[in-house]
């Protein structure tokens, strides 16, 4: 048994180590003091997925033995009431009015009957349980049409209790959604499901992300300098950009996110990624947007938006660029990147995509529903914005 303890223990301390520094399987298992590969074992018995917490719990919320019911039914046949048969089990007094009403049968008389209740508790404690995906056609159904579309869990969670808000039964939790697809014996959807995930990965991993480090461009304005009124999001215009490279960096797609909406461009950049190529992909984009769209751009210091002064005189564009390692100061482009990469995988050759596909992976983007919008997605919220009459805040900004 102490053995069995100290697994325990150290499992949950693997697991805890991975959940709150994100580091590697090697790492955890380094860090706890076990091999790299019980640690693996670990990590692909879960799928990747953070198990229920296995420390043993403490006695005083540890399940009623039958023991303790047969002290129950003896207290309730002699009149004793819950808090007094509680105190002499040594247990809340909850646990022990939750028992009865969980385990009593209103049909027989005495109610409450050891025997009757352990039967119904080891039943309720039975695992593994049938898992509600495994279990529910009709909502494994809605779930799998969701992922082959390319929603992620998260987004079809939300948004099936906004389709079905009086049909409880169709309403799942994220988390089980993914245990579904990447924990063994969980049941339910298809492990070839995962690729319609962002990462489309078969395990899960912790997320590790590395800044790249650029050098200077001539006349440069910084982010330090931008208007305080970009920030608060209230007013469409204002993008973020960067580029996502394809395999030896031969190869690059030029993104924009739009800030107020997470409205996404995308820029084809076939044969070259250097500054006059993205100078040119950059006017012929934002001229096709009425000016209320074009108010400033943000980028990081790469040496592609070397032209940015006439890419600001082509467009109407205020430019401002980012500070060394702060990919956090494009925070909504950052995450659309990652968002692309479902489609455009890292090390693939990024050119063989053409202008029709990036616009057709944009707009996909673009009618996917976003958990920082409510549940909006970015053209229904960039509708509402350009459908309301300019206030004085717009009129001044646009100055």
């Amino acid at each position: 048994m102490a053995g069995w303890y100290e697994g325990a223990w150290l499992r949950a301390r693997f697991w805890r180590v991975i959940r709150r520094d994100g580091v590697s399987v090697a790492d955890a298992a380094q860090a706890v003091g076990v091999s790299f590969g019980t640690g693996r074992r670990w990590f692909d018995q879960a799928g990747g997925v953070m198990p229920a917490d296995p420390r043993p719990a403490p006695a005083a919320y540890r399940r009623l033995s039958f023991e303790e019911r047969e002290q129950i039914a003896l207290g309730l046949a002699a009149g004793d009431s819950a808090r007094a048969i509680a105190r002499r089990l040594g247990r809340p007094p909850s646990t022990v009015t939750r028992e009865i009403a969980r385990n009593q049968n209103t049909h027989r008389r005495p109610a409450y009957r050891a025997s009757a209740a352990q039967r119904r508790a080891a039943g309720r404690a039975r695992r593994p349980k049938p898992a509600k995906l495994a279990t529910n056609l009709v909502l494994r159904a809605e779930v799998q049409q969701r992922l082959e579309h390319n929603h992620s869990p998260e987004q079809i969670a939300r948004t099936l209790g906004q389709d079905f808000p009086d049909r409880p039964e169709l309403h799942v939790c994220h988390e089980t959604i993914y245990q579904s697809i990447y924990v063994q014996g969980r049941g339910g959807l298809r492990r070839e499901l995962a690729k319609h995930l962002r990462t489309g990965r078969t395990l899960r991993k912790p997320h590790r992300r590395s800044t790249e480090r650029r050098g200077r461009i001539k006349d440069m304005i910084m982010i330090s300098d931008r208007p305080a009124e970009v920030e608060d999001r209230s007013l469409p215009g204002h993008w973020e950009g960067d580029l996502i490279l394809g395999a030896h960096n031969d190869s690059a797609i030029g993104t924009l996110v739009e800030r107020a909406t997470r409205f996404v461009l995308l820029l084809h950049l076939p044969t070259d990624h250097g500054a006059l190529a993205v100078q040119q992909a950059m006017i012929d984009k934002m001229s096709q947007l009425p000016e209320i769209l074009r108010r400033t751009l943000t980028w990081d210091q790469g040496h592609e938006m070397a032209n940015h002064a006439a890419i600001a005189d082509q467009t109407g564009l205020k430019i401002y660029f980012c500070d060394p390692h702060s990919p956090w100061q494009r925070g909504s482009n950052e995450n659309t990147n990652g968002l692309l990469r479902q489609y455009f995988p890292k090390g693939s050759d990024l050119s063989v995509h053409g202008p029709g596909y990036l616009d057709l992976v944009a707009a996909e983007l673009n009618n996917r529903p976003r958990k920082t919008l409510g549940w909006k997605t970015p053209a229904k919220r960039l509708d509402e914005l350009l459908s309301k009459p300019s206030d004085p805040p717009g009129v001044a900004l646009t100055g």
